[in-house]
């Protein structure tokens, strides 16, 4: 059974440079806006872009884009980072 990838649907405003989307500065996690303080890694498929970003709550999330639906999940919360 195949998961309803809108029950992980979040909002996510993005930067746009020379491309669409090209990476998350904040998202909306349970009626809160997070800002992406850095984008920690990244990795492209054919049609999905994955970024792991430390968010100003210093909690890693794992968020992706589905290009063919022009849609954002939370694919993740990977832990924090305290320092």
């Amino acid at each position: 059974m195949k998961l309803d990838y809108r029950l992980k649907a979040i909002q996510v405003s993005c930067y746009s440079g020379y491309k669409a989307n090209e990476r998350p500065i904040n998202f909306t996690f349970r009626g809160r806006t997070l800002i992406v303080h850095e984008v920690l890694d990244q990795w492209y498929g054919i049609n999905h872009s994955y970024f792991k970003v430390l968010a100003d709550d210093s909690k890693i999330y794992l968020i992706g884009y589905d290009h063919d639906d022009d849609l954002w999940t939370l694919e993740k919360i990977l832990g924090s980072q305290r320092g």
